[in-house]
């Protein structure tokens, strides 16, 4: 059986998404959680990540160190992984890369914390530009594909890749297109996704650091998680 490390629920947007693609797809896997500590955590997430990073999934020998290759390589075995169509692989594949090595302001400026709730300060003219983006990005595969999902009809790696957005756009209610607001709410309605809530909400831990990133867009409203 796969072994997947993951951190902190609450924090880890990283981690959320080979989960929740294993986890939708029904694919059986361990989860092993190794929590963030304060300051670096190179040496504790070495002992079964080469880059010292989590996601990291584990299959007897293999090791795949890296959110993108770990759908790659469960695609190999499981290909509903990706959408059915060469046309919408070749979207998901694309969307999905974009997310993975994109949306730098997004990702910075609104860390993943799945418990708080935070009216932002005024935002910064690039995350609004992102946030566009964003927009554009899921209207275009909901309207080609036809939904509810990005790449049609089922839930696929590229929906798992945008799963830490929906938090985020939860989280500091941020501004979205309604079709975009829409699918944020249809992913965070999924039973995975609010299994991942709910455990996230129940975590005790506490890292300063993503605390401090977390409170410096805006407000804290609301803390939902457990003391």
């Amino acid at each position: 059986m796969y072994q997947l490390y993951i951190a902190n629920k609450n924090y880890s947007s990283w981690s959320l998404r080979p989960w929740i693609l294993l986890s939708q797809l029904g694919i059986p896997f361990e989860e092993c959680i190794v929590p963030f500590d304060t300051g670096s955590n190179w040496e504790k997430f070495r002992r079964f990540s080469p880059s010292g990073k989590v996601p990291c999934l584990v299959d007897d020998q293999t090791i795949v160190w890296d959110s993108l290759a770990i759908a790659e390589y469960l695609a190999e075995s499981y290909p509903e992984v990706w959408p059915d169509s060469r046309e919408a692989r070749a979207w998901a594949r694309c969307a999905s890369a974009e997310m993975h090595s994109g949306f730098s302001v997004l990702r910075n400026s609104c860390p993943m914390s799945v418990g708080v709730r935070i009216r932002p300060h005024q935002l910064s003219e690039s995350l609004i530009t992102e946030l566009a983006r964003l927009s554009e990005l899921w209207e275009q595969g909901l309207n080609q594909f036809g939904g509810p999902f990005l790449a049609g009809k089922k839930f696929t790696a590229v929906d798992a890749f945008f799963a830490p957005v929906a938090f985020r756009i939860q989280s500091y209610d941020l501004p979205v297109s309604p079709a975009a607001k829409a699918y944020a709410e249809r992913l965070l309605n999924l039973q995975s996704m609010m299994e991942w809530e709910e455990e996230a909400l129940k975590e005790v831990w506490r890292e300063e650091g993503h605390e401090q990133e977390a409170l410096a867009i805006g407000i804290l409203l609301n803390d939902l998680r457990a003391e």
